[in-house]
């Protein structure tokens, strides 16, 4: 006789509970992905905190936000982007914005306010983009 023979019947085997706990973990999986969605989308639609105004934002300049590791360009009147704050180079956080660049001070990488790309390196890769909402005159983290 195997020891699975002599198990009682209201006892579960290995492979019943490890299935079991597989699906139970998936569906708590799913169940987190779907409440972070959730929160994402009210985000989206306005329901974030303000990051700033857009008369924070100068023309052809842009601003840092330091705790949200993002910074905010508006490269032309009425246009807004958005670009991580981390250099592409060392990981460094980006310091100052000026004549149509962000700067980086640890190796002087430059980059454009436009989109983000490598105006001078030695990065060689470009700033990853943030999804921004604009609305009215209030800016947020989409």
């Amino acid at each position: 006789m195997t020891s699975e023979t002599m198990k009682p019947a209201s006892i579960p085997g290995r492979r019943t509970v490890m299935t079991a706990a597989g699906a139970a973990g998936l569906a708590v999986a799913l169940t987190a992905c779907g409440s972070s969605d959730d929160s994402s989308s009210s985000s989206a639609s306005g329901g974030g905190s303000e990051l700033a105004k857009t008369s924070d934002i100068p023309e052809g300049g842009g601003k840092i936000f330091e705790s949200e590791g993002v910074v905010v360009t508006q490269p032309e009147a009425g246009t807004y982007k958005a670009f991580s704050a981390t250099c592409t180079h060392k990981g460094c956080a980006v310091k100052s914005i000026a004549d149509g660049v962000i700067n980086c001070p640890c190796h002087n990488s430059k980059f454009s306010i436009t989109d983000g790309s490598v105006k001078s390196g030695p990065a060689t890769k470009p700033l990853p983009a943030k999804e921004i909402s604009v609305s009215g005159e209030s800016i947020t983290l989409a």
